[in-house]
Parts: C-alpha cells; sequence; structure tokens
C-alpha cells in the first residue's frame, strides 16, 4: 500500500511542480485551490476513507464467515446507494457552484471568482467520479490488493500533467490553460475508476450497481458511515474555513496553504493513512479475539508509523523553506519568495504532523471495535479549535513578511497543528478506557526519533555552510543522514537490512 501511495504522491509532486511553474501564488492560483477545495469535501466525506471504515469491517466479516454471495449483495448496495447520493450532490454543486464561491471565497475579487466558478463546475463531476473509486478501493484492499487500489490515483495525476504540457505547448496560458487543466482532471478521474473497477468487479462475480437488496449489513454500514462522514466533514469543513480566512488574507494566501497542505498530505498519506487502511481488515478480524488484540496490532501499527511521520515533521519544522524549493522553486512563476513564505506554512503544519498521523491510526481502532462515534464527536471538537486557534493567530502572523507575503497562512497552520494534538489526546484517552493498558510510547518508540533529529542537524549544517545550495541538496543531505543513521540503529522504516536478510534466507531456504 505505501508503494502504491509513493508512485501516486510522486505523480502528484510532479503535478504540483507543473502547477507551480505556471500559475505560482497568485489570483489564478487561489482559484484553483479554492475550487478543488470545495468539491473535495464530497469527496473526503462519502470516499475513500469514510466508506472503508464503515464499508470494510462488515465486508471483512461476511467475507470470514464463507458467506460471499452476501458480501457482494452488500458490495452492489452499496455502490448503487454512493452513486446516487454522488451524483445528485454533484448536480447540485454544478448548480450552486457561484452561490457557494461567494459564500465560501469572500476574499475573491470578480476575475478569481469567476475563474473558480468554472472550475467548479468541472471538479464537481469530477468528485462524484472519484467517489465511486473509493468503492473499488475498498473492494480491493479486502481482497489484499493494496498496490493496485492506491497506484490508481497516478492516472489521475499523468492525465493532468499530459494535458498541460499539450496545451501549453499549443500557446494556451492564464485562465483558458487552467480551465483546460480542469478538464484533464475530469478525464483522469475516469481514467482512474475504468483501471480499477474490473479488478474490484472480478470479486463479486459482474456485480452492477444497485442490485443488492438493503440487508441488515447493508443497514449496518449505512448506519455506521453517518458518523464517519461527520468526522471527516468536520476536518473538510475545518480546511473550507481555512481557505475562507485565507481569502481574506490577500492574494496568494489560499495557493499557499495549498501548496504546504500538498507536502503536508504526502507523509500522511504514506506513513498513517496507508498503516491505518490496511490495518482495518486485520483490526476487525482481531475484534473476534478479544481486546488484548486489538490492542497489539493498534500499537504496532503506531510503531510502524511513528519512524516516518517523526522525519518528516523535522524536515518540515527545521528545513521548511528547503523542502519547499527542492519541490517547486524551479523556474516558472513559483521564485524563492514564494518558497520562503510557503516553508513558514509547511513548518507550522508540521508541529501537528505526528498527531495527525497517529490519530488516523486509533480512529481506525475505533472503527475497528464497531465506534464510529467517538472519532467523529472528537473530530469536530478539534475542527472548533482549529477555527477559533486559526481566527486568533491567522491576523498577528498576517504582519510579519517574507517578500511580498504575509504569514497569516501560516497562523491558520499553527491552529490547525494545536487542534490535531487536542483531537489525539481525546482519542488515546477514549481507547485506553476500552483497551486497558494501551501506550502510545511503547519500547524502542525513543530510538525511532534518533535518526530524524541527527539527519536535521546535519541538513543546518550543510544549509549552514552551502548557503547558495539548492534546498534540493540539503534535503537529499537531510534524507541520507535519517535514513542511514536510522538503518544503522535499526530503525529505518525502510528496514533494508531486514530485508536483505530476509531475501537471503528464502535463497538458503530454496537451496535446501
Amino acid at each position: 500500500m505505501a508503494s502504491g501511495i509513493v508512485v501516486s504522491r510522486a505523480f502528484g509532486l510532479v503535478r504540483d511542480q507543473v502547477f507551480a511553474f505556471y500559475f505560482g501564488a497568485g489570483h489564478l492560483a487561489d482559484a484553483w485551490r479554492a475550487a478543488a477545495r470545495i468539491p473535495g469535501v464530497l469527496q473526503s466525506m462519502l470516499g475513500e476513507g469514510t466508506l472503508s471504515a464503515s464499508f470494510v469491517p462488515v465486508y471483512v466479516r461476511l467475507l470470514q464467515q464463507g458467506r460471499e454471495a452476501d458480501a457482494a449483495r452488500v458490495a452492489r448496495s452499496v455502490l448503487g446507494l454512493l452513486a446516487a447520493v454522488a451524483g445528485a450532490l454533484a448536480v447540485a454543486g454544478y448548480l450552486a457552484a457561484p452561490w457557494l464561491v461567494a459564500a465560501l471565497m469572500p476574499g475573491f475579487d470578480d476575475f478569481a471568482a469567476g475563474v473558480s466558478v468554472r472550475l467548479l463546475r468541472i471538479f464537481f463531476p469530477m468528485s462524484a467520479v472519484l467517489i465511486l473509486s473509493a468503492w473499488t478501493l475498498g473492494i480491493l484492499n479486502s481482497h489484499g490488493r493494496f498496490f493496485t487500489a492506491y497506484v490508481a490515483p497516478a492516472l489521475w495525476n499523468v492525465a493532468i500533467v499530459a494535458t498541460v504540457v499539450a496545451l501549453a505547448g499549443r500557446g494556451l496560458l492564464g485562465v483558458d490553460l487552467m480551465v483546460g487543466m480542469g478538464w484533464g482532471a475530469l478525464a483522469g478521474g475516469v481514467l482512474q475508476l475504468l483501471f480499477q473497477l474490473p479488478y474490484a468487479v472480478r470479486h463479486l462475480r459482474g456485480a452492477a450497481p444497485g442490485a443488492g437488496r438493503l440487508s441488515p449489513e447493508t443497514r449496518s454500514v449505512v448506519s455506521g458511515f453517518v458518523p464517519v462522514v461527520a468526522a471527516r466533514g468536520s476536518v473538510n469543513v475545518s480546511g473550507l474555513v481555512e481557505n475562507w480566512l485565507a481569502s481574506l488574507l490577500g492574494a496568494g494566501a489560499v495557493a499557499l496553504l495549498g501548496y504546504a497542505t500538498t507536502l503536508y498530505l504526502v507523509p500522511v498519506a504514506v506513513f498513517a493513512h496507508a498503516v491505518a487502511a490496511a490495518e482495518l481488515p486485520a483490526l476487525s478480524r482481531d475484534r473476534a479475539a478479544g481486546a488484548q488484540a486489538v490492542r497489539e496490532r493498534a500499537e504496532r501499527a503506531v510503531r510502524t508509523a511513528v519512524a516516518g511521520l517523526a522525519a518528516a515533521a523535522a524536515a518540515f519544522i527545521l528545513l521548511g523553506e528547503e523542502v519547499m524549493a527542492a519541490v517547486y522553486a524551479w523556474g516558472g512563476e513559483f521564485g524563492p519568495e514564494e518558497a520562503a513564505a510557503a516553508g513558514w506554512v509547511l513548518a507550522a503544519y508540521g508541529l501537528g504532523l505526528p498527531a495527525t498521523g497517529m490519530s488516523r491510526i486509533l480512529a481506525g481502532s475505533f472503527h475497528a471495535l464497531g465506534d464510529t462515534r467517538t472519532p467523529a464527536r472528537i473530530a469536530v471538537a478539534a475542527m472548533v479549535v482549529a477555527a477559533l486557534a486559526g481566527v486568533g493567530l491567522m491576523f498577528p502572523f498576517n504582519e510579519l513578511r517574507v517578500g511580498g507575503f504575509g504569514l497569516g497562512a501560516a497562523g491558520l497552520a499553527l491552529g490547525s497543528a494545536l487542534a490535531r494534538w487536542l483531537e489525539l489526546a481525546l482519542l488515546r484517552d477514549r481507547l485506553r478506557r476500552r483497551l486497558s493498558g494501551m501506550s502510545l510510547w511503547t519500547p524502542g518508540t525513543g530510538r525511532l526519533l534518533i535518526g530524524p533529529a541527527a539527519g536535521a542537524a546535519t541538513a543546518l549544517f550543510a544549509s549552514a555552510t552551502l548557503p547558495r545550495a539548492h534546498g534540493l541538496v540539503v534535503v537529499a543531505v537531510y534524507a541520507a543522514a535519517w535514513l542511514g543513521i536510522s538503518e544503522a540503529l535499526g530503525a529505518s522504516p525502510l528496514g533494508v537490512r531486514a530485508r536483505i536478510a530476509g531475501a537471503l534466507e528464502r535463497r538458503r531456504d530454496r537451496k535446501r
């Protein structure tokens, strides 16, 4: 799963690099980021993690009981319901686009608002398609086809990049190029769904939308789905609130948040979401073995994710500008000033990165235990805290300038980071009541943090002694030091030595 996510996220970074080259961090970039965020709420609320949290435990349980036909009927019913709801919301969003932009982006001028409306009318249908793609992902995960499910979004990114390069080569620029990029995104969503669909349907003996009845198991999926929608909805409403507030800070603020969010979500996806989603079917099976089995698996999942989350957080906090320069500052409209300002936003997000990742895993443990309401209530509380903290911090931070940009967006990101730590504390407290003796700090956790700390110190030294070095050089120094030291300590998330030893052992077994 992590391998598939790395591939798709790598193409996602290429997509963002192309976007930064042509659009930088001005009015057009703000319009794209805002338009992508609004239907993205719909996609996140009805899509990948939300659907899996309620659907996968029920589906896996039916497969365990040998009830393959019932599992297929539940899957068909869920697909039919999902298609109906997503389609209706996409049509409503298309029609309401002007009002949504006016309400959610009050600081936009007429130009940015007009571009956002045009993009929204493309993005709402795209989000409906991607929601259906989440159904195929849930099926594939349940049957252990993780790489296929998580590499598919690479097609979405490839379609966008190919469209932009082709249209720019024909001389399109500005608004026309951005709208064309939107159509490429819609085409990419269709490609992503079509790629996954044959693999998923193979497990359901030719399932068709809406062919199943609303069985008790289907109603169980729906009843568990509603609280998870509330939880994910609160997270995404928090993102909308951030964008709403950022639109009041001046041109570029929404774009800076978008660039930082893209990078921030890479380690969350690779080190936390991958672990949480891969463990969800196993946690659902362990539920039958008792609370101790669930606790041990949850602790192991957190331990698996911590090394990568800590390493990414250290890089974002201490080397935010260098990371931004390494990814985006390669000419075009995104230059050193944009990298420096976006680096401060990334550093603020990085403060909450470990908490975000661990919260994802703990929420998955609740879902496996059949409790989707507790994480939902906690997520809503965190959303309120993020909004209040963001409002209190954004205007003072906006008085600080980096080049032509205020740092109000960094204040919003810092408010979000504070809320993520509150969410983690509440989830841990509630889960300890269900799983007695559970601890996030298990033997060996401290060793996982040595590599990131040493890597950061090495990279800071390189940055100070090589002041003209491109950010890519500094980031490469950090990655090499972190992975090398972690590998020597036996605490690397890649586990190169262990993989080599395992391969040699298998080779010896074959010879025997």
